[in-house]
């Protein structure tokens, strides 16, 4: 029995990328940074408990571009990711569903984060002077 006639399921090269879909995937990768950006807050918690040499890396690390730029990924997808949380919880109780809403819920999410993200670096990098 030949199968080759059969149509394929749709997938993502066959649909165009939606406001819906982008934001959906990028809750998911933001809920990963976050597991993984839970790794560094713990290596950090015990440094600052065991180790003082520990520590002076661990500084080295978080304070060099790249680990600035991996903690501001990280703040951003916090903020992504409770922005998005919150939309979440307003869909559960049944409201926002229609399609403008969605699109501008949306994009309140996404610059809730920015700016959030910015105030907390703008906080962060103003302390130091």
């Amino acid at each position: 029995m030949s199968h080759d006639k059969r149509p394929t399921s749709p997938h993502l090269t066959i649909y165009k990328p939606q406001i819906t879909s982008v934001l959906s995937i990028s809750h998911r990768i933001s809920g990963v940074a976050l597991y993984a950006g839970t790794a560094l807050l713990v290596w950090w918690l015990w440094t600052l408990a065991y180790s003082p040499d520990g520590y002076e890396k661990f500084t080295q690390c978080v304070t060099s571009t790249l680990g600035q730029l991996a903690l501001g990924g990280w703040t951003l997808a916090f903020f992504y990711h409770l922005g998005n949380g919150i939309r979440h919880l307003f869909w559960d109780m049944g409201k926002g569903f229609a399609i403008p809403q969605v699109e501008k819920s949306g994009m309140a999410v996404i610059a809730f984060a920015v700016l959030m993200t910015a105030v907390v670096w703008n906080s962060i990098l103003g302390m130091g002077q």
